[in-house]
């Protein structure tokens, strides 16, 4: 697999003050669909209505996914786009869903390749039938190979390491590497990518990300057996929250940091309890993928050049400056 290395590829993303706009249910695929964009946001496009379908690989109830979302939906009311959105975190379920967007005709797919194999065919009938089609969030090693468009998100193998220096200025000796979800190139890049970075112990663990009280047994049993586990790294703040609660249960003494924000972990940066964490900017990465399609179809743009993704993470937020974050995590785009 390739690796985006040089800093070039640190291409910068356009920050938007976009107005979030409320999405209404639609039966278009998936099973969770709906289209976004009601509310005008300022210097609302007049260009042609299009429709996006936008296809994650989200699983129920992970609050990482409202952001990219809520992002998403504020380009698509500033664009005059229809945004149907649609996921499942099973693979092959996915592809069935862009295969949806396909026959409905969309102008733009914006999809993450989580399992990049199953995503390869749709990918090459959306081409075939001229729809161009834009990775995010996962997928960066593949996105070029599939022939997407551009891609948004982060370099998760280099983010991985820099968490790794990170934990190594703190001092800390023996890191557990919790893995929701097996075989997710997104998140196993990112503990191989810690193991890099770490000059101590790292071990992977794999739990059931969709069961939070089998995570918290999981990782709580684990704790307790080995008392030499001074850090474990969560790769989600909802899983980050669990695993705070499985220390605590195990009568551990070790610290929890994590990727990826949500309010409830912005506050738990706040009050001491989680040391920090890596933010990719979902909120960004879902605008960016809605607003470089409306790019391509209306002004033939796209972000770096089809040859370097456009990087948004990562960004580390801690102690000392989490505040400037928590008033957008209040308003749910952080």
């Amino acid at each position: 697999m390739r690796r985006h290395h040089r800093s070039a590829a640190l291409t910068t993303a356009v920050l938007v003050g976009a107005l979030l706009a409320a999405g209404c249910s639609s039966g278009a695929g998936g099973k969770k669909s709906e289209s976004g964009g009601t509310d005008a946001a300022a210097g609302k496009a007049t260009t042609p209505r299009m429709t996006v379908a936008m296809v994650t690989h989200a699983a129920p109830g992970d609050t990482f996914w409202d952001l990219i979302r809520k992002g998403a939906q504020a380009a698509a009311a500033k664009d005059n786009i229809k945004l149907v959105y649609s996921s499942d975190p099973v693979a092959g379920n996915q592809a069935n869903l862009v295969q949806n967007a396909i026959d409905q005709k969309v102008d733009g797919i914006a999809l993450t390749a989580a399992k990049p194999d199953a995503m390869k065919a749709v990918v090459a009938k959306a081409k075939a039938a001229g729809i161009p089609v834009v990775g995010f969030n996962s997928g960066l090693d593949n996105w070029k190979e599939l022939g997407m468009l551009e891609y948004f998100g982060q370099d998760e193998n280099i983010a991985g390491q820099a968490f790794g220096e990170r934990l190594n200025q703190q001092g800390a000796k023996h890191a557990v590497c919790v893995i929701q979800e097996q075989g997710q190139v997104a998140l196993e890049a990112r503990c191989a990518g810690l193991k890099k970075g770490f000059k101590g112990t790292t071990e992977n663990l794999y739990v059931n990300g969709t069961d939070m009280p089998s995570v918290k047994s999981t990782l709580t049993a684990k704790l307790q057996k080995d008392s030499s586990i001074d850090q474990v790294v969560t790769l989600g703040a909802p899983i980050a929250m669990t695993a705070g609660q499985s220390v605590k249960d195990a009568g551990s003494k070790a610290k929890v940091a994590t990727f990826d924000l949500n309010k409830d972990l912005v506050a738990a940066i706040q009050g001491g309890d989680i040391q920090f964490a890596v933010d990719q900017q979902p909120y960004l990465q879902g605008y960016l993928a809605v607003d470089g399609l409306w790019l391509y179809r209306t002004n033939g743009n796209f972000s770096g050049g089809s040859t370097a993704p456009v990087l948004t993470g990562p960004a580390f937020v801690t102690k000392d400056n989490v505040d400037s974050v928590a008033e957008f995590a209040k308003k749910g785009t952080r």
